[in-house]
């Protein structure tokens, strides 16, 4: 039988954990837990044999604190979750150890280490943990929230870049309120709750970058990978420094087109490859050589590679045009 989950006076640490629970029992206590700890969701995860996840909670006004840790997830707000709900939060989630992504309503974010989501509950949202759920995740009343962001609905879902501008001062000081800290704050809560509020309409209330500016960023760097794709050993660093710019501004950009360095550069590479094995007049180049050209210079990478990528060795392909 799965124990009561706990509960605490106001200003107290609340603390969930699925050491409470058998193995076989544990995402059926993690879902309760956050029911409990934040409104009704849904969560899976694919490592449910050996699952784990902790959450601990402090009610400061009208914001919590809260701090999960945890294995690989995916979480759910659905229409019939809202629909059963007596009342709605806003939640300001940072994640600063690795990648994940958010879904509001139809508005998708992906989230790079430190970067910013808030998601409204009176709508439908997702997050998926591919890694790790470490993550400080801070429930506020839409009434308080309206005070400092007028329009809720347009800054929900939206990336908030954590390593720059407001975003990174948000980033910053939500990452410091932790639990403990709200337990037992260095300053009255009100003073800090206002400066939580401050720089959320700082961050998330300022349009988002242009996106043109964006797109055409992104055309540069896909460009110049292209043009130098020949290269062995090409890195991102390298690109980067080439269009003077830093090597997380290109990742972003790339990001923000649903890309990646790595998965853009190979394609360039095998594009090349295959049009060179399609091509009779380079019959006289060993396999070898054209994996040299396209910047692959060991010959069994380049044929595990083709295989993967074009579904055939260099052989094959070109046995497949005769």
């Amino acid at each position: 039988m799965t124990p009561a989950l706990p509960s605490a006076p106001a200003g107290a640490v609340r603390r969930w954990s699925t050491d409470a629970v058998g193995a076989a029992e544990r995402l059926d206590y993690w879902v309760g837990a956050i029911c409990e700890g934040f409104l009704e969701m849904a969560a899976t995860s694919p490592r449910s044999a050996d699952f784990h996840s902790s959450l601990e909670a402090v009610d400061w006004g009208p914001v919590s604190v809260n701090q999960v840790r945890g294995s690989a997830q995916d979480v759910y707000r659905t229409r019939a979750a809202i629909a059963r709900s007596r009342e709605n939060f806003c939640y300001l989630l940072c994640k600063t150890d690795s990648a994940w992504s958010a879904v509001q309503a139809s508005r998708g974010a992906r989230l790079l280490p430190g970067d910013l989501v808030l998601v409204d509950s009176r709508e439908r949202y997702e997050f998926h943990f591919p890694e790790r759920a470490d993550t400080v995740s801070l429930q506020l009343r839409p009434e308080w929230l309206e005070r400092w962001l007028p329009d809720i609905r347009a800054a929900a879902g939206r990336r908030i870049d954590g390593q720059q501008g407001w975003g990174r001062a948000l980033s910053a000081f939500a990452c410091q309120l932790t639990p403990a800290l709200a337990a037992a704050p260095p300053l009255p809560a009100a003073l800090l709750t206002d400066q939580l509020g401050a720089l959320i309409a700082l961050a998330a209330g300022t349009p988002p970058q242009d996106e043109p500016a964006l797109a055409s960023l992104r055309r540069r760097i896909l460009d110049r990978v292209r043009e130098r794709h020949a290269e062995p050993g090409l890195t991102a660093a390298a690109i980067a420094a080439d269009l003077g710019i830093s090597e997380r501004t290109l990742h972003r950009s790339l990001a923000g087109g649903e890309l990646s360095f790595a998965h853009h550069l190979m394609a360039c590479r095998m594009e090349v490859a295959a049009r060179l094995l399609a091509d009779a007049r380079f019959d006289r180049l060993t396999v070898a050589e054209i994996g040299r050209r396209v910047g692959l210079l060991d010959a069994s990478h380049f044929v595990r590679t083709c295989r993967a990528r074009l579904g055939a060795t260099p052989a094959q392909l070109r046995r497949q045009r005769r």
